[in-house]
């Protein structure tokens, strides 16, 4: 691994809810959103101490390992199959607003210029709002200029490669392949920096049982 250069720093995240894995917050999240329907958890942030891919598989019945692994390749900007796609596909596992791979490539690949030009810098940022159109053109009723996940935001500290996700709206129930997507992106920008990785703080404004709320 580098030795990389960090600023010093307080970490305000150790106050929040600290969970080993993505497997105990994903527990946590079904837990608190129980109720199911219209009910929403405002406000909710975690942090998942071991975000590895590894420990980040959590298999669900809605998601088993094979559409995990697609969804993340297809968020990814990598290639997948049409078998891939005809066997993983479906609405239920969530729409447009949750597809990211417009552009993620490129948003990957300045992220890791970002940190090795400037490992300083707070400007590592992979933002996920919009499609293709800006915000001046938003409109509520589009899924796909409401992105569930809004920015992922990388930065070095105590000589590892962190991240914070700024998330709009998470279903529960779907919370397994988002993670999965998040860890893959970050081990892959770790790897390419050459640093280990450190924790990961996830901020979600409303956090509803599944897909059943209204305009999730």
């Amino acid at each position: 691994m580098t030795e990389i250069k960090c600023a010093p720093s307080k970490n305000l995240n150790t106050a929040f809810t600290q969970f080993p894995t993505a497997k105990e917050m994903y527990a946590h999240l079904r837990e608190i959103t129980k109720p199911g329907g219209e009910f929403v958890v405002r406000n909710f942030v975690g942090v998942i101490q071991d975000i590895s891919p590894e420990a980040s598989l959590v298999e669900s019945e809605l998601f088993p390992a094979g559409a995990l692994n697609y969804y993340t390749n297809k968020n990814m900007g990598w290639e997948y199959t049409q078998e891939e796609y005809d066997t993983w596909q479906m609405p239920e596992r969530g729409g447009a607003q949750g597809d990211y791979r417009d552009g993620m490539p490129e948003k990957i690949a300045n992220v890791i210029q970002c940190l090795q030009t400037e490992p300083l810098s707070k400007r590592a940022v992979i933002p996920i709002p919009y499609s293709r159109d800006g915000s001046a053109t938003i409109d509520w009723t589009d899924q796909g200029q409401n992105k569930c996940c809004r920015e992922l935001h990388f930065y070095l500290e105590d000589g590892k490669l962190k991240c914070t996700g700024l998330v709009r709206m998470q279903n529960a129930n779907i919370f397994v392949k988002n993670i999965h997507f998040f860890a893959v992106l970050i081990d892959h920008v770790a790897k390419e920096l050459k640093v280990p990785v450190g924790e990961y703080t996830h901020w979600i404004t409303n956090v509803c049982h599944d897909r059943t709320a209204t305009s999730c």
